[in-house]
């Protein structure tokens, strides 16, 4: 029984001679990685401090994608939304373009000018829809600075492709009403695609600096975006370096497209106004301004979300985020989603063209 007892004694001092060796391993072992972290940091602060390139040991950051605040106990409800919303805003564009593109009477300028602005807002809706619907539906929320910056140039282009054309429709309008005899040979289908072809280049120049100067941008601050998609004026806030010359290009940006595009429209109408004013007779004023009723509403349901969302960012730094969020999501899908409503509804050849396509299809 003794010699039992001495046994199991023995044991038992031979595994805490064990676990308290296994303990002092692991502390060494600790203490050397945090020694081998703290030399890595010094390491990458001489290096900073002495001019070596670092660039070899940068990891590419990591956005953090934002939903609407607030609602993640209802995400499926919002998911619902979302992907309902953009299937109108992919189906009623899509549609309108095959209209146009398949019915010859169809050929006029401002049909023309109607399928550029569907083309652009369903570049708006492709664009932001993978990361929307990740977001929403998968919840997931990172995404790469390449592929944030790429999702940017496409957004932002095709929005200044959106007011481009915008301002080419107002164009067309006022040359219908002023001078209607040669409303045909003014605006005739080569000079309409050199509009159209003019309004993407310039989309596509003046973008490709913004995600070029953000790229060589340190991001070393809590990468969290406001939005469930890229924009630029969410980026510049992120870098912790000089961004002066990234804000100015980006102020130069928005002046020189929805600045002078909308300035451009409204002195289009002013023109529009007095030439209707001049007109002699009720029923034609009426007539007249009932053609431009349409564009109009394009007009006032792109830019009011826009203005409201830049309003936000720049005076809202302390606002509720529900309300950053809410208004770039109605910035980003009540146009695509409420123009071929608008168009449908209000132009008599879309109309036609439409109960054409629709009984065609009926009678196959």
């Amino acid at each position: 029984m003794g010699c039992a007892h001495l046994a199991f004694c023995m044991k038992k001092t031979v595994h805490q001679r064990w676990l308290e060796k296994e303990t002092r391993l692991q502390r060494a072992a600790s203490s050397g990685a945090h020694s081998c972290r703290m030399r890595g940091r010094s390491h990458m602060e001489n290096a900073r401090l002495h001019g070596a390139p670092e660039n070899q040991s940068r990891v590419p950051p990591v956005f953090i994608l934002t939903g609407i605040p607030g609602l993640e106990a209802r995400s499926i409800w919002v998911a619902a939304l979302f992907c309902c919303l953009y299937l109108l805003a992919i189906l009623g564009n899509s549609l309108i373009l095959l209209v146009v593109g398949k019915d010859r009477s169809l050929r006029k300028p401002m049909h023309l000018f109607l399928s550029m602005l569907a083309g652009s807002e369903l570049g708006i809706s492709l664009s932001s829809l993978p990361t929307v619907l990740n977001v929403f539906l998968l919840d997931v929320r990172e995404i790469g600075i390449d592929a944030c910056l790429a999702q940017m140039f496409f957004v932002h282009s095709f929005s200044i492709m959106d007011s481009g054309v915008l301002w080419a429709m107002a164009f067309d309008r006022f040359v219908a009403i002023y001078n209607p005899l040669q409303y045909a040979t003014i605006l005739t289908n080569s000079r309409i695609v050199m509009i159209g072809l003019g309004v993407a280049v310039r989309s596509v120049i003046l973008t490709i600096p913004l995600p070029v100067l953000l790229r060589g941008l340190p991001f070393c601050r809590a990468n969290i975006l406001a939005h469930p998609y890229c924009l630029h004026s969410n980026l510049i806030r992120l870098p912790c370096a000089d961004i002066t010359v990234n804000s100015r290009c980006g102020l130069f940006v928005v002046l020189s497209t929805f600045g002078l595009d909308s300035l451009c429209i409204v002195l289009s109408y002013i023109m529009i106004l007095k030439t209707v004013l001049g007109m002699a007779s009720k029923e034609g004023r009426l007539k007249a301004l009932n053609t431009c009723v349409s564009h109009i509403c394009a007009v006032v349901v792109y830019y009011v979300p826009m203005i409201g969302v830049s309003m936000a960012h720049r005076f809202g730094k302390h606002a509720s985020p529900l309300l950053h969020s809410v208004m770039a999501n109605v910035y980003l899908l009540v146009p695509p989603v409420l123009n071929p409503v608008i168009y449908s509804i209000k132009t008599k050849e879309i109309r036609r063209a439409l109960r054409k396509f629709f009984s065609q299809k009926s009678s196959l």
